[in-house]
């Protein structure tokens, strides 16, 4: 008779799950088995790189021992207490937080993911300006999460049938995209001030509580100008209005510092920062809302009325003391900002033999993009945007029989290797990806 485990081993999740931001029909997918390194095992023995680190969230890689002895560990003392009570562990994880932000006074408030995290954050920041329902400034072409808060702050053409923003307090403006700036500017800085300036009309026209920005990287593929981050600062700090700096993916050196905010200075700091992901490398599911002294000192006497019953779990807390840890011990914020200037380098050289490369951008740490163009002149896009052209899915398709994975949304390639990655796999997938775009996305297209 059939062992029920071996048959549970090897179901198909296509007949019983539904799977994310997809058409459920049509999922399919191999099934991962195990890890090591930057590398996914699946089952039938099969070896890939992982170059997008999952969700942009694997930033450890897959298995690192660390993680999986401190997680063991944490089960043996104690798996699970509500925030009615105290858990050391997750004490020890704020402090860490504090002092990786340099938020000296500031809390923690610990979430189960990005998405929350997000909504919390503006949450907190309406509850320090005493206007519980206050407008908050949000940018058009980002991404804040699925949940319907989520969504309202995201300006996600994916998203946008399914809630109206205003409803719930949020204003979009246009995004800080330089190679196609919506504020017609020539030059890179002129399109960062113009966007943050953005930012200020709305203040000034709504009576924006709080702003929520992205300061680097994004799934949107835009990596603000260097001028943006301290424009944005400057105008909500005029205006009396708290800033929110989202760095669910850019935070945990995949931007070369611990957030990305940081590479602009002290004096640049946000009010509220929210972060995930790289928070335990992805080890279990944990986020967190990382409050200044002057916002925390405007809360303090109030009824914080929100949070899940899972929110600042033990175990995860437990991964994510592991995880930045890790990150200090083993000099992996360091380490990200080197390879990932080696990084853009190679992919500029690419951007030289392949016309069909517009831009790219990145590579202040080990996050990069590629932006594929028809004409590299009028820098006409491949396909509509959110589209992506069929070339460049057999691109991906090509790459995952070689053993590597890329990713990719619309007209952009996404690298997002974990911060462990060999130099010489980092370089072999370059190598590959170099190959690929001139057998799949041949110079020809851009005339």
């Amino acid at each position: 008779m059939p062992n029920p485990s071996a048959r549970a081993a090897h179901a198909d999740e296509a007949a019983s799950v539904l799977h994310s931001w997809c058409v459920p029909s049509t999922w399919q997918a191999p099934t991962v088995v195990g890890g090591d390194g930057a590398w996914l095992q699946l089952e039938g023995g099969a070896r890939v790189l992982d170059m997008s680190s999952l969700a942009e969230c694997s930033h450890l890689g897959h298995q690192h021992p660390r993680l999986v002895r401190a997680i063991a560990e944490q089960a043996q003392r104690l798996c699970f207490v509500t925030n009615q009570w105290g858990a050391r562990v997750r004490a020890e994880l704020a402090e860490e937080l504090l002092t990786v932000s340099g938020f000296a006074g500031g809390r923690v408030f610990f979430t189960l993911a990005g998405a929350d995290a997000n909504e919390n954050a503006v949450k907190i920041a309406r509850l320090a300006s005493g206007q519980p329902r206050g407008a908050v400034v949000a940018r058009e072409r980002s991404y804040h999460g699925a949940t319907f808060m989520g969504m309202a702050l995201s300006g996600d053409a994916r998203v946008r049938e399914w809630v109206d923003p205003a409803a719930l307090g949020v204003h979009h403006v246009p995004p800080p995209y330089a190679y196609r700036c919506p504020f017609g500017s020539t030059s890179d800085d002129d399109c960062g001030r113009a966007a943050a300036a953005a930012v200020a009309a709305k203040i000034d026209q709504t009576g924006a509580v709080a702003a929520i920005a992205e300061p680097n990287a994004g799934t949107n593929g835009i990596v603000p100008p260097a001028s943006y981050w301290p424009a944005l600062r400057r105008a909500t700090r005029e205006r009396g209005a708290w800033l929110i700096a989202d760095e669910v993916m850019s935070g945990f050196g995949r931007c070369g510092r611990w957030f990305a905010w940081q590479q602009h200075g002290a004096a640049h700091a946000p009010d509220l920062i929210s972060c995930a992901k790289g928070l335990t490398g992805a080890a279990l599911p944990l986020g967190a809302v990382i409050v200044s002294a002057a916002v925390y000192d405007k809360i303090a006497d109030r009824m914080l009325n929100t949070g899940l019953t899972y929110c600042g779990h033990p175990l995860a807390c437990a991964a994510g003391l592991a995880a930045v840890q890790t990150y200090r011990d083993e000099g992996l914020i360091e380490r990200s900002r080197r390879l990932g200037g080696w990084m853009l380098q190679r992919l500029r050289a690419l951007q030289q033999r392949h016309a069909v490369i517009g831009d790219v951008r990145g590579g202040d740490g080990l996050f990069a993009v590629i932006e594929l163009v028809a004409d590299r002149q009028t820098r006409t896009p491949l396909a509509p945007w959110p589209q992506m052209p069929p070339a460049l899915a057999a691109l991906l398709a090509a790459a995952r029989t070689r053993g590597v994975s890329f990713a990719a949304r619309g007209n952009l390639i996404l690298l997002a290797p974990p911060l462990v990655i060999g130099e010489d796999e980092l370089a072999g997938a370059i190598d590959l990806l170099d190959e690929l775009i001139g057998r799949h996305l041949p110079t020809e297209q851009a005339r």
